[in-house]
């Protein structure tokens, strides 16, 4: 018998003696344990799941060399060759993050973005469009965010102590030369295209990619729309005028016409106005859109806008309001927009194109007749793609060549002709490196070379963001920006430099479910700013002007707490002074206001089919330099204060009524003083104060849209 189960012992302990133990340790790239990592034998069954701490063990009876796996989300695989041979195996797996588009942090300081819907969202298209008291302007719902300031004789964006031109938009990359309609003296004007023109937004305040130049403080980028998926016209019956839009769409392309006429002098005829109308304005406008896919993937858009617009008004003199001097505009604009964006191979892809602008101010003032005219075009070509899948690249290069000329003639006079030309090339080129789905760091640089200065620049560009856990970030971002000077002053003496503007930001964004919370300090520097001599006729123009700026932002935004109810607060604080222009020492300028509030606030009302909004926007006294006092710009204009609302009703899905109304409470709100240029015998100054053209502004709409589907309407484009 013992010699019988010596045998049989040994043939049943023979594969015991022949298992394999494996253990070990799953930990990140810090060293940090990883738990519930899978680990496994490629081709076998065995493996085993690590604990809290990363660890874990198991063994095996396979022989010979296998392939050992370690797998978890969010990292990439590890492999490693282990020999089994009934030894103990001992082995470290330090996994890899792999850099998920969907997870990964995004740089936020200094920019508000509104785009592909599987990012974090502030302003869409129908925000912009519905903001109460914004009246359909992307600039005028852009000014309920922090970082602008409220210059309601003016509508532009005032963007962290930086005047109105000091913001430049592009379409599709594109810089358009002016973005806005033209206006009356003192009088705000609107942007030249409507927001659902747009699926995308990006407004950045500072900090901005290397990409975009000539803006000195901020970027606004509008991405147009793809092509149509579905035939419809579209139809409004204004109060100020009306309008007709047509879209045919087919399976891979579209195409859409609208035009529109607007004439506000039956409205200001039974409203009372500040301004003394000659002719109050009208206008019509065109705009064509068509978007083709080439290709597989393939996409050509081109997008054109026109219009015409004349007014005429009498300009009273300020010593004698009984004297008053007619002055007239006509304004002809041209725009148009050619784009192109493929993709290459999988890591690849490239997009590019060209923009024209054509713009032409003939005015007359009393006696005098001047003729302004600008014309540009600027083209570009921007290659993106994956080095690794740890290093994103975006590099490219432009070119903008513009001529500007004002002709001036006065009865009696010879003409005054200014013009100049001015061609800027430009190389720019960007990384994005990722420590991880937590870390990333953006380092880039923009060269350009300006034939008005014959010199060539390059100007750094460095942001980093970090997330502090999984609804938390903040975020570091640090620039050189450049702009050639004003019109104005370069139709004077060509020889300017650019202006230029250093950008400090520190930024924590928190975003959980539908809310967002934003904090944001900033400083800027400016540097080379235009200074000169005179009052009527400027003199020794050079570049000796200096400035800075530095405020706190907050932001916040719930669309989730109450049901229907989406709204946001946002408040700037700003300190800036400058000495620039013709300014006798360093002052906070005119149009800068030390604080700046707004509270938007939209309620869906679905058993009435309705949506209203309301904005309250408070802006405190900005400055204003009273020649009476020996102190300059030391006095403050009253603090700002406007409530408006807006109603959208639905009786039908396809019909639409809206109406709005701004400054509801009526408050006469005043944004500055205008002096005489003489003072009277006993050494005074008179002067008139500078208020809103109306005190209210009353707008009624009916919209049809006629379609095969007929749920669909415009309520996205009000």
């Amino acid at each position: 018998m013992r010699l019988l189960f010596t045998p049989l012992l040994f043939i049943i302990m023979l594969p015991a003696l022949a298992q394999t133990k494996l253990a070990g340790r799953v930990t990140d790239r810090q060293g940090q344990g990883i738990p519930l990592a899978n680990v496994i034998l490629a081709g076998t069954y065995d493996g085993a799941t690590t604990d809290n701490e990363g660890a874990f063990s198991f063994e095996t009876f396979e022989t010979g060399t296998h392939k050992l796996v370690v797998k978890y989300v969010g990292y990439k695989d590890f492999e490693q060759e282990v020999v089994l041979a009934g030894r103990p195996v001992v082995l470290h797996a330090a996994l890899e993050e792999t850099i998920n588009e969907l997870d990964a942090v995004e740089i936020t300081a200094g920019s508000f973005m509104a785009s592909d819907e599987s990012r974090r969202t502030v302003l869409k298209a129908i925000d912009i469009a519905t903001t109460a008291g914004a009246t359909a302007d992307i600039a005028g719902a852009l000014n309920t965010l922090p970082g602008t300031q409220k210059v309601g004789e003016s509508g532009r964006l005032f963007v962290r102590g930086g005047d109105g031109n000091e913001t430049k938009t592009f379409i599709d990359g594109m810089l358009v030369l002016d973005a806005y309609g033209p206006a009356a003296p003192n009088t705000p004007s609107r942007g030249r295209f409507l927001p659902f023109m747009f699926k995308g937004t990006s407004f950045s305040t500072g900090g901005y990619s290397a990409e975009y130049g000539q803006a000195l403080s901020s970027a606004l980028v509008l991405d147009s729309r793809d092509k149509a998926e579905m035939t419809r016209t579209d139809i409004g019956l204004l109060s100020v005028g009306g309008d007709v839009t047509h879209t045919q769409a087919w399976e891979r392309g579209s195409v859409a016409g609208k035009l529109q006429y607007t004439n506000i002098r039956p409205y200001f005829g039974l409203i009372n106005q500040e301004i003394d109308w000659r002719t109050p304005p009208a206008s019509w406008e065109g705009v064509g859109a068509f978007r083709h896919e080439v290709g597989k993937t393939g996409m050509v858009k081109v997008y054109g806008n026109m219009s015409r617009t004349d007014f005429s008004l009498y300009e009273h003199d300020i010593d004698n309001p009984a004297s008053r001097v007619a002055y007239a505009l006509q304004n002809d604009y041209r725009y148009i927009n050619a784009f192109y964006k493929d993709v290459l191979s999988e890591r690849w892809t490239v997009r590019g194109g060209a923009a024209y602008t054509y713009q032409q101010n003939d005015s007359h003032a009393g006696t005098t007749a001047t003729l302004e005219t600008e014309k540009g075009v600027h083209a570009k070509t921007v290659f993106e793609g994956s080095l690794t899948d740890k290093v994103e690249l975006k590099t490219g290069a432009e070119v903008l060549q513009r001529r500007y000329s004002q002709d001036i003639h006065t009865e009696g006079m010879p003409t005054a002709i200014r013009a100049f030309d001015e061609t800027c090339i430009a190389v720019f080129t960007e990384a994005d490196v990722y420590a991880s789905n937590r870390f990333v760091t953006r380092a880039g640089a923009r060269g350009e070379y300006n034939t008005l200065t014959g010199k060539t620049s390059v100007d750094p560009r460095l942001s980093m963001a970090y997330k502090t856990g999984n609804v938390g970030q903040v975020s570091l971002a640090y620039g050189i920006f450049r702009q050639t000077a004003n019109n104005t002053w370069v139709r004077l003496n060509a020889n300017l430099e650019a202006e230029k503007a250093e950008h400090y930001i520190l930024n924590y964004q928190h975003v959980t479910g539908g809310r967002t919370f934003r904090v944001e300090t900033y400083y800027k520097r400016y540097r080379d700013l235009v200074k000169y001599t005179g009052t009527t006729e400027p003199t020794q123009l050079n570049n000796t002007g200096r400035g800075s700026a530095q405020g706190v932002e907050l932001f916040w935004r719930d669309n989730e707490t109450v049901r229907g109810v989406d709204y946001w607060v946002s408040y700037s604080f700003l300190d800036t002074r400058r000495n620039y222009l013709n300014y006798p020492e360093s002052a906070m300028p005119a149009f800068a206001s030390r604080h700046n509030a707004s509270l938007v606030v939209k309620y869906f009302i679905e058993p009435l089919k309705s949506q209203v909004g309301t904005t309250y926007s408070y802006t405190s006294g900005r400055p204003y330099n009273n020649p009476n006092k020996t102190s300059f710009n030391s006095e403050r204009t009253p603090y700002y204060s406007d409530l408006s609302l807006n109603w959208s009703y639905l009786p039908k899905p396809y019909l639409i009524v809206y109406f709005s109304c701004t400054n509801v409470l009526g408050r006469d709100n005043i944004f500055g003083y205008t002096y005489s240029d003489t003072p009277t015998g006993d050494g005074f100054y008179n002067s008139r104060p500078v208020r809103q053209a109306a005190p209210r502004f009353l707008f009624v709409g009916i919209f049809l849209t006629l379609s095969k589907d007929k749920s669909v309407n415009q309520l996205p484009t009000l």
